[in-house]
């Protein structure tokens, strides 16, 4: 059960759930996530005040039209699969939205079962091994 944070410049509701539909394809084709199973925040910044800031040339790649993309998810990936997610969702990023792979900023932080509840303050995955 992945959550993903969607953070981008200047995106309109279809930007944003065309963003949402990349990353969630790709985690299908990488990762062998279930279809059902997608828990998205999409959010939009106007680029004023303190929404997002990043360096336009960080690692010496020119960002001007960032997103960002954080996923949280249990731990037991590859390296090779977290590489594969990664290219795809660029990829997928530029051929729904139109956002420069080069402006897609990806981070994957990995957790346990216990740290997840799905709701009525229950700790789902402590008591059963689900599905990755």
């Amino acid at each position: 059960m992945p959550f993903i944070r969607i953070d981008a410049l200047h995106a309109d509701s279809e930007r944003l759930e065309a963003l949402g539909r990349a990353v969630h394809e790709a985690m299908i084709a990488t990762i062998g996530i279930p279809v059902d199973d997608r828990f998205q925040v999409l959010t939009s910044h106007d680029g004023s005040r303190s929404t997002l800031r990043h360096d336009p040339s960080f690692l010496g790649i020119d960002h001007d039209d960032m997103v960002f993309v954080a996923i949280t998810l249990r731990g037991g990936r590859t390296p090779e699969q977290k590489k594969a997610l990664y290219r795809r969702i660029a990829d997928l990023a530029h051929q729904y939205a139109g956002v420069e792979p080069r402006n897609v900023l990806i981070t994957l932080t990995e957790n346990e079962p216990l740290d997840w509840s799905f709701g009525n303050g229950v700790a789902q995955y402590a008591e059963q091994e689900p599905v990755r």
